[in-house]
């Protein structure tokens, strides 16, 4: 029987990238999405062309609980159990510090903390079941040791999932391995309306002079859900290209 993975925000991006590297492994994938169903069905077409495995998509907004509970019904009807979890779903909002609201800035959290803490609820109750699964977190080096003021929300979000990262390890010891992987600059949509310049001014701090590729940060994350990472657990691993200030 293959594995089951659920990749949250799978749509695009390094979601999307994740969710193929897994279907080129064999494992059966659940695509989650909340607004681009056009993007998930297509990737959900891409996947039953290229790979032989089985898959899901299904619509949930990760911040409500009733979403990501029906969600895990979906998934266990489907496929009858849960092996891997990555928790990739985020979002970002930049503005001065003044100009932020208590409404955006708690939909920031909403959906990258307690979007990491519910999927992971639910996922951690089915694997415990067989004592057996892995989760991935997916944060930020903006978490760690990279600060953008007009960013402080989703640094801050991040921040706590690092923070969830370490908790959950403890609590669901030694049956999930729970671990978090913190990119810096990738090419994605997120990033796509920086300047030439402002993309310029980022490489000089990249040891690498370039921003990572979605594949690079979905090959780690694919990497820690392995049977080759079974040893590693509570680790924080920075993909950032070696960013230096």
């Amino acid at each position: 029987m293959s594995k089951v993975v659920l990749v949250t925000g799978s749509s695009r991006g390094i979601g999307r990238s994740t969710v193929i590297e897994f279907a080129k492994k064999g494992l059966d994938v659940v695509i989650n999405y909340n607004h681009s169903e056009k993007d998930a069905l297509e990737l959900e077409d891409y996947i039953k062309e290229n790979f032989n495995v089985n898959t899901l998509v299904v619509k949930c907004d990760v911040s409500k609980e009733e979403e990501v509970e029906e969600m895990f019904s979906k998934i266990i009807d489907t496929f009858g159990g849960l092996d891997i979890l990555v928790n990739n779903a985020g979002i970002c909002h930049d503005s001065l510090l003044f100009d932020k609201s208590i409404k955006d800035f708690k939909k920031i959290l909403d959906v990258n903390l307690i979007g990491t803490f519910l999927c992971s609820k639910y996922a951690s109750k089915i694997m415990l079941e067989k004592k057996s699964g892995k989760i991935i977190n997916v944060a930020s080096s903006n978490a760690i040791d990279t600060y953008y003021p007009e960013s402080c929300d989703y640094d801050a979000s991040k921040a706590g999932v690092i923070s969830l990262t370490h908790n959950f390890a403890v609590e669901l010891a030694p049956f999930i391995n729970v671990n978090c992987v913190c990119p810096g600059w990738v090419k994605t949509d997120m990033n796509k309306n920086l300047t030439y310049e402002q993309i310029n001014e980022e490489k000089k701090n990249i040891l690498l002079n370039r921003f990572g590729t979605t594949e690079e940060i979905s090959n780690v994350i694919v990497f820690l859900a392995s049977k080759k990472a079974s040893y590693i657990n509570d680790t924080i691993v920075k993909v950032d290209g070696g960013k230096y200030n």
